[in-house]
């Protein structure tokens, strides 16, 4: 006789870690050779302890996807006088640079952290709802 046991509810720090690396992972494809390089190996490490981390998996691509949605948001942020030039005067000085438009970059972001956590939720409640309980043994031939 064979019990087949529903996979437990998947907890909520394993998604923020995950979540983590995934924005880890996207400031160092945004940011290239610069400051990236020195991201990459705590991004590697972070990966490498959540694969072996314990019922850690099956937030993994939920919390991926909204940390890679975390860097575009930051990005919008960074970029909010855009589009076009901004100017910054002080007494002694004046400074010019060109901006793109945050709203593409916002519209991303928030897509990305949404679909995630949305997702991750209905997993959550799925596998946390009566039904999901251990299941009866099916009925054998004979």
């Amino acid at each position: 006789m064979t019990v087949i046991t529903a996979p437990s509810r998947p907890r909520i720090w394993p998604f923020f870690a995950w979540a983590a690396v995934g924005t880890g992972a996207f400031f160092t494809l945004i940011t290239g050779f610069t400051v990236g390089l020195l991201v990459l190996p705590l991004v590697l490490v972070a990966l490498a302890a959540l694969l072996i981390w314990p019922g850690s998996r099956t937030s993994a691509a939920l919390g991926l996807i909204s940390g890679l949605g975390l860097m575009p948001v930051v990005v919008a942020y960074l970029n909010r006088g855009g589009p076009g030039n901004v100017c910054t005067t002080t007494a002694t000085s004046q400074s010019c640079t060109t901006e793109w438009s945050p709203w593409p970059w916002l519209a991303a972001g928030l897509l990305l952290i949404a679909a995630g956590a949305v997702a991750f939720a209905r997993l959550r409640a799925r596998l946390s709802s009566p039904n999901s309980g251990p299941r009866p043994p099916r009925p054998g031939p004979g």
